[in-house]
């Protein structure tokens, strides 16, 4: 194994040469350490961890080097970003979102980065249909001033982190407004909408839908309409009523639990469960909930950013955050 070797003697040609089993959970054990196994005369663990970084690097440049990336003249491969060399995502959402970026970087694959605009809100305090509704429009109305400013790190493509504007108008306003976006950026993106009916037609068997939301009445409304012109019947849905942006990101994993019951019912009426408004913290209770309930729970965070891997065609299985992203 390779923690029986003197890795950090060896030099870069050597280390491409390292099967790639070898960089096991007992490599770690011995960086952890400092020590290799059978040894006592162990070198440093930052001897060792400089060797695995080394490693490592060779290892994603040799993938690199492999990939068809061809320049105008098609002559040698185009420079691609270090990080990012797989797909750069432009990600963006309101300034008072503090849930989508943490949950996209828990999704993220190696080889693909992201990268956030955030679209200017105040933090509206949300008191009855009428405020609510005229906050959102303000995010709506700011989008395309964040999808210009991110453009500027030209991204491949874009994944949308705000959601209730994504609902309104049903899907034509849906589709309007995806179109909206890929105009004025010239490249694709994912909404959290859209993302939310492949989800569902992905599980496959999904006709009957109960909807759980932090929205008021109004904005429910509008998403109801949107999946059933979409083609499901909304069985039932709760809107939480936060009353600021930010308040959104404060509710605790154990009401959204007894909300996710309430929703399921006799769990004989609703096929699935789908949660909207991506500052909601559901991607892992959405996660353990598919396993008690036995039903799909499809958090929107989850199902927009796997919605933008598998349209780069990127399908990296990520275990731990659902069966959207462990199976398909």
């Amino acid at each position: 194994m390779l923690i029986e070797r003197d890795i950090g003697t060896l030099g870069p040609s050597e280390l491409r040469q390292l099967p790639l089993e070898d960089t096991d959970a007992r490599l770690v054990l011995a960086v952890a350490s400092g020590v290799r196994h059978h040894d006592s005369d162990a070198p440093h663990a930052a001897r060792l961890l400089r060797a695995l970084t080394s490693m490592m690097y060779f290892r994603s440049t040799a993938t690199y080097s492999k990939m068809d990336h061809i320049n105008l003249e098609g002559s040698r491969p185009a420079m691609r970003d270090v990080l990012g060399w797989r797909c750069k995502f432009g990600v963006l959402g309101p300034s008072t979102n503090t849930i989508v970026q943490p949950d996209f970087e828990l999704m993220r694959p190696a080889g693909v980065t992201n990268h956030y605009s955030r679209i200017f809100t105040p933090n509206a305090q949300a008191i009855s249909n009428e405020t609510f509704m005229a906050g959102t429009q303000v995010i709506g109305q700011n989008t395309l001033d964040a999808v210009r400013s991110v453009m500027t790190c030209s991204p491949d493509y874009l994944v949308m982190g705000m959601s209730a504007v994504t609902f309104y108008g049903g899907a034509k306003g849906a589709d309007e407004f995806q179109g909206k976006v890929e105009k004025e950026s010239g490249v694709g993106v994912s909404i959290g909408s859209h993302s939310c009916t492949a989800a569902m037609k992905t599980y496959g068997g999904v006709k009957r839908i109960a909807v759980l939301s932090p929205y008021y009445p109004i904005a429910n409304e509008q998403v109801a309409r949107y999946f059933t012109d979409s083609g499901f019947e909304v069985v039932r849905d709760i809107c939480l009523q936060c009353k600021s942006w930010t308040a959104i990101a404060e509710v605790p994993p154990e009401l959204l639990r007894g909300k996710l019951i309430e929703l399921n019912g006799n769990g004989r009426d609703v096929d699935a469960i789908v949660q909207v408004g991506t500052n909601l913290s559901m991607v892992r209770l959405a996660a353990a909930a598919e396993m008690w309930l036995g039903k799909p729970v499809i958090a929107i965070n989850t199902a927009t950013y796997w919605h933008a891997l598998r349209r780069n065609k990127i399908m990296d299985k990520i275990p731990g955050l659902g069966r959207l992203l462990e199976e398909f």
